[in-house]
């Protein structure tokens, strides 16, 4: 029986972080939406987000064998010319069964195998950029690109052939939507008629975060505004009983919606997609840059904000001494508070997604 033709075929390299995986699920779920016959398949590290949150939102996912470059750790980067060999020959295998008409990378680095694999195999090539300041991967790959899509304007002019890039802003996954906000308090157990802060170190948690609380608890604990504490898994238990009948603590946020609806004040990483969902919602907030990512980019993400009234910036090495009377400060100011809603609505890509999904399916239709 001869195997059914589909011209709508594409293949995602993306993950390491949820920042360079989500952007890219989400470009998947608007490509699925939009033509359901679609066939959709992510490579990724097995022990990296992707190696679960791929399946988890319906998609198909096979491992290959590949990891960034430590910095700083000599030893640890010996094995990686034989694991980027490794991974580029996985990722022409798959390419040769799958045939895939489009292949998109989101930046990261398990990307470059899939995206030169996809390439060898005459696919068309998409590049996702999240950050104001391109990671290496994506600067390298460049010249294989079709098309290189950006979150920020500020992005283009580093990259070798400008003319690719179209700036569209940050996917975001089509499931994020804020509910009734007293309606979310409820559901979490605390105060409907208090204001309520939420602050989120990413998934795995920040310590410098955690350690700003821990050393400024008491005054949260008698502050006139609630506290919902992500610490990360990793850092649940040496926090967990600092907790209060005013400050929350949780290890995991499995529903972001739900905790967004729930915040009156974010304060979080500067990671270029916490930003697309801040924006995305009109949520205001307070931007502390990660000091450990490649060439600073949390900064340079969290500086266009600040420049431009959409967010408050506070510098990783002063947060334990101006957290507490940043968020009280602004917590209480309505119109401040307005004025960051207003002002980071203008860093939302209307329709990202849709955008980066429709022009994907066009080049699939070239063939």
């Amino acid at each position: 029986m001869t195997e059914r033709f589909n011209r709508y075929k594409f293949l995602f390299g993306a993950g390491g972080t949820g920042g360079h995986l989500f952007p890219a699920i989400a470009v998947a779920e608007k490509i699925k939406e939009l033509k359901p016959e679609a066939e959709i398949l992510f490579l990724g590290n097995a022990n990296k987000i992707e190696g679960k949150a791929v399946e988890q939102n319906g998609f198909d996912f096979k491992p290959i064998t590949i990891s960034g470059i430590h910095r700083g750790e000599i030893l640890r980067n010996l094995a990686f010319p034989l694991k980027l060999l490794i991974g580029m020959t996985q990722s022409l295998a798959v390419s040769m069964k799958f045939k895939p008409r489009v292949v998109i990378g989101s930046g990261a680095y398990v990307s470059a195998p899939v995206v030169w694999a996809g390439a060898v195999m005459g696919a068309k090539v998409i590049l996702l950029e999240q950050n104001s300041y391109p990671g290496i991967t994506n600067r390298l790959l460049d010249k294989k690109a079709d098309v290189i899509f950006t979150a920020f304007e500020e992005s283009k002019k580093y990259f070798r052939f400008p003319e690719k890039v179209r700036t569209v802003g940050n996917p975001v996954r089509v499931n994020l939507k804020l509910t009734d906000k007293a309606e979310a308090k409820s559901k979490l157990g605390i105060d409907e008629n208090r204001k309520t802060v939420l602050i989120i170190g990413g998934s795995l948690g920040a310590r410098s975060i955690n350690e700003a609380v821990k050393n400024n608890i008491e005054k949260f604990k008698n502050a006139e505004f609630t506290l919902l504490w992500q610490t990360g898994k990793s850092y649940y238990d040496e926090y967990k009983s600092l907790e209060s009948e005013n400050v929350k603590s949780i290890d995991f946020i499995d529903d972001v919606a739900l905790y967004f609806s729930a915040a009156d004040l974010v304060l979080a990483r500067a990671g270029a997609s916490t930003i697309a969902e801040l924006a995305q919602l009109g949520l205001p907030a307070v931007l502390v840059p990660s000091p450990n990512v490649a060439a600073n980019h949390q900064y340079k993400n969290a500086k266009e904000l600040a420049d431009k009234g959409a967010a408050i910036l506070l510098s990783d090495d002063e947060i334990s001494d101006k957290i507490y009377e940043t968020v009280s400060g602004l917590i209480g100011d309505e119109e401040e508070l307005t004025k960051l809603k207003t002002n980071i609505k203008e860093f939302a890509g209307e329709n990202a997604a849709e955008k980066i999904a429709k022009y994907a399916i066009e080049l699939a239709e070239k063939f």
